[in-house]
């Protein structure tokens, strides 16, 4: 279905859409990237379900700013956001849209030492990585199931270290 991650046919679909990408920079230490997506995603063959493709992300966004203080030294700053999106055909439900931040620094103190920690959703925001709806059962639920969105939760913040040695 649509997105769902599986490979079997569905209906004939078109997708129209635009990508724009800019990098201002602002100074000689220090740079802005902006990337954006959007997407118009139908299916083209009529049934009366709709003609939404569950799961086509709509919009997508990025910004980053990029410093570099020192020659040792560059900092990342940065927020993604993905927009809404259909979980089936009629777009009746869709998931939400989510917006995290994050930020690296790197720090070279010697030519071929490389000191790296980045915090990933900086905010800790309690968002969804993927949504699905469809019908599941739960022990207590009625024999039928429960139609219901289904999510894979994105990391909570997360710190992540790294050291590289070039050779």
């Amino acid at each position: 279905l649509g997105d769902a991650g599986i490979t079997e046919p569905s209906r004939p679909s078109r997708r129209t859409g635009f990508e724009a990408t800019q990098t201002l920079t602002l100074a000689s230490w220090a740079s802005l990237d902006l990337d954006l997506a959007y997407s118009r995603a139908r299916f083209t063959a009529f049934d009366p379900a709709g003609d939404r493709i569950p799961g086509a992300v709509e919009g997508v966004g990025s910004l980053s700013l990029n410093l570099r203080p020192a020659q040792a030294w560059q900092v990342t700053v940065g927020l993604r956001h993905f927009g809404a999106r259909p979980l089936v055909e009629d777009a009746s439900v869709r998931s939400t849209g989510s917006t995290l931040a994050s930020v690296r620094a790197t720090v070279e103190p010697m030519p071929r030492l490389r000191l790296t920690a980045e915090v990933f959703n900086l905010g800790n925001s309690r968002a969804s990585d993927i949504d699905y709806f469809y019908r599941s059962r739960l022990p207590g639920e009625p024999e039928e199931g429960v139609d219901d969105i289904h999510f894979h939760p994105v990391e909570p913040r997360t710190v992540r270290l790294g050291v590289g040695w070039r050779f």
